[in-house]
């Protein structure tokens, strides 16, 4: 692996705040959200992660300046005399002190270790969240979850069907969508998150749902709504008109009357029933159209409804 500081850009005398700043801005710039046409931006922002595990935690970044872990977070071995019991003993080595000529390096399995993709969640909602701590007294903790956005079109929300996510490390993986599933939804993955440290389990990926906009229909929880345009004396005389639905084309009865604006529900029409919650429903809200094409015959009557049959529609009550 290149040196975590080569890779972040910046030098090893480099103050923590300056390396996290460096840090959020690669994560940015390289992320797979802002980068859709190049596929060696999640590889780039997976070893830019990587980079700030170690030298991020400034533990790690001690023990990296001193020569005691190498680039990848794992511990060198430079040197096997001296090991002993008691203090010094295999799980927590410490530099020196193994007697004449002896050397012992300090190595913790159960330490916290550090996890770069905190950041992540102020820059792109993908973040990690850490476990809840260990098991038993000296148990070993549980990996980090991750957080990601799964972006579906409407018709894979109703019908389900399957999205590809980007993790904050830069794996991708293929989440399963079930049908009438809610904007916001949240999926979670077990053992897709982050490794935990040595004899610990990993943690989870919690996916969030999110969909897509939709030409025709506009999604609140589970349901929809729809603008539905209507001729002049559609609305004024009533009429069946043809209006799209999720499952086909279905006739609307326009009561006679009806101004633009009003708003007619179609009930079940909305998001299938999933979860235990019933199908939502569709509100279609009318707008009245006028002619596209100059009619003088048109235009002498609205003349003559003018000058004979005035009326305010703005006058309060």
């Amino acid at each position: 692996m290149r040196d975590p500081y080569e890779v972040l850009g910046v030098s090893k005398s480099a103050s923590h705040a300056d390396i996290k700043k460096a840090y959020r801005h690669l994560a940015k710039k390289f992320h797979p959200d802002h980068n859709k046409n190049d596929p060696k931006a999640a590889s780039r922002l997976a070893e830019i992660n990587a980079a700030y595990e170690v030298v991020g935690d400034e533990d790690k970044k001690v023990k990296f300046d001193r020569g005691e872990i190498g680039a990848d977070g794992k511990p060198r071995f430079a040197g096997f005399e001296g090991f002993g019991a008691g203090p010094g003993g295999f799980g927590g080595f410490s530099k020196g002190g193994a007697g004449a000529g002896g050397s012992r390096f300090e190595f913790n399995f159960g330490s916290q270790g550090f996890d770069a993709a905190d950041i992540l969640s102020d820059l792109f909602g993908g973040a990690t969240r850490r476990g809840a701590g260990a098991a038993a007294a000296g148990g070993a903790r549980r990996g980090g979850d991750v957080v990601a956005t799964a972006r579906v079109s409407l018709e894979t929300a109703v019908r389900g069907g399957s999205a590809r996510v980007v993790l904050p490390s830069g794996r991708t993986l293929d989440v399963s969508i079930p049908a009438g599933v809610e904007d916001g939804k949240q999926i979670r993955l077990r053992g897709q998150g982050q490794a935990g440290p040595v004899g610990a389990e990993p943690g989870d990926a919690i996916i969030t749902v999110k969909i897509a906009p939709h030409p025709q229909f506009r999604v609140e929880g589970r349901d929809l709504r729809l603008d539905l345009p209507v001729t002049l004396y559609e609305a004024a005389l009533g009429a069946k008109v043809a209006t799209p639905t999720l499952s086909g084309t279905v006739e609307l009865a326009v009561p006679p009357g009806s101004n633009g604006g009003r708003v007619l529900r179609l009930r079940g029409k909305g998001l299938p029933a999933a979860d235990g919650k019933p199908a939502g429903d569709l509100y279609v809200t009318l707008k009245v159209m006028l002619p596209e094409a100059t009619d003088p015959e048109f235009e002498a009557l609205m003349k003559k409804w003018r000058d004979g049959k005035p009326y305010d529609p703005r006058k309060g009550p």
